[in-house]
């Protein structure tokens, strides 16, 4: 019976506390809102004269309880019964985390901030209607009559050596000139090459072909040739072809057949080396060949003969261009002895100065 007003006294001081702090704690649970400070009518109790070891934390409803409120470093843990405590989990769905920033909100994501205006869709200045004597003027009609068509033949003339030369051993003239008359197929060409000395023809030729065009740079050839000039006049089957090789070299290779089976074949290839627009340096090898020996003509069987030129050339324009350049020829084999023995060169270097004209 001793203990009859101590524990009297612990009851009534329990239920004071629960009473004041209920309110407290669901406010707080509710909306996360401050826990208003308790009126001053209240009556204030310090948590440090609560018991805790003879309080019975089974009975007690933690919901109404303002946990803030507590000094839990004042409390006595070791003598709690935990095992009494409710620890179902707390009700989330209603805790309010704290209110929100809006300093670090992207208002203009969430639609709340300044939408840019839509982009204008018609012209600042509207754009007349196109009108009947708009349509004229930019489409006027077509006088198919008065129209001028491009002929349907083409004709080209050059004569790409016109020079005198001066030689070790005399000095000359020589020609090589080439043309053509057609379209872009078919074509008739006409060429000749030879040299003037001691003023008489040594050598000359004529080729009269017709060339059809196989590519964009390469065309065949097929028909007659005629030797001039010394001797006796012989007349040759000619086949080839010319054109522009890779690397932009102007080629041409054709073969002859003669009487008797005599086969003969020149090949020329010539390159221009653009130093200016105007200043153009051109180098050129020929060679002859034939497939049997003919000494009557001073030829032998194989290789006959080489020459290597080198010519710069001023294009005054593109149709008048004077040179100056060296050439050295050279004979071979049974050709070279068949010169020598009839009193010539097997070999010579000359000076070269003509012009290359075009029409």
């Amino acid at each position: 019976m001793s203990r009859s007003p101590m524990f009297a006294m612990s009851i009534l001081s329990s239920a004071l506390l629960l009473a004041i702090s209920a309110p407290a704690w669901a406010q707080s649970h509710a909306g996360h809102a401050m826990t208003p400070p308790p009126s001053a009518d209240a009556p204030t109790v310090a948590a440090d004269t609560v018991d805790h070891a003879t309080m019975d934390h089974g009975e007690m409803d933690h919901a109404k309880m303002d946990h803030g409120a507590m000094d839990h470093g004042q409390m006595d843990h070791a003598k709690m019964d935990h095992g009494s405590v409710d620890h179902s989990p707390t009700d989330h769905a209603r805790t309010d985390h704290g209110a929100p920033d809006h300093s670090t909100m992207d208002h203009a994501a969430m639609g709340h901030g300044p939408t840019k205006p839509p982009a204008r869709s018609d012209p600042r200045e509207p754009i007349p209607a196109v009108t009947d004597a708009d349509r004229i003027a930019a489409f006027p009609p077509i006088d198919h009559g008065a129209m001028e068509h491009a002929p349907d033949l083409h004709s080209l003339l050059r004569v790409n050596r016109l020079e005198h030369w001066d030689g070790q051993h005399g000095n000359g003239q020589a020609w090589e000139a080439s043309g053509w008359v057609g379209g872009n197929i078919h074509r008739v060409w006409l060429r000749s090459e030879g040299e003037r000395s001691g003023g008489r023809t040594e050598a000359a030729d004529v080729e009269v072909l017709y060339g059809r065009s196989v590519s964009p740079w390469w065309d065949v050839l097929v028909g007659v040739k005629q030797d001039l000039g010394r001797g006796d006049s012989r007349t040759w089957a000619a086949f080839g072809v010319q054109g522009l090789a890779p690397y932009k070299f102007e080629t041409s290779a054709t073969a002859y057949v003669g009487e008797g089976g005599q086969v003969a074949a020149t090949v020329e290839v010539e390159y221009e080396l653009l130093l200016t627009n105007r200043l153009i340096l051109q180098p050129l090898v020929e060679a002859t060949f034939t497939a049997k020996d003919d000494p009557r003509y001073g030829n032998g069987s194989g290789l006959n003969k080489v020459e290597a030129g080198l010519r710069l050339r001023y294009e005054v324009n593109r149709r008048f261009a004077p040179y100056i350049g060296i050439s050295h020829e050279r004979l071979f084999g049974d050709t070279a002895e068949y010169h020598q023995a009839a009193g010539e060169r097997a070999r010579d270097t000359r000076w070269v100065a003509g012009v290359r004209v075009w029409f």
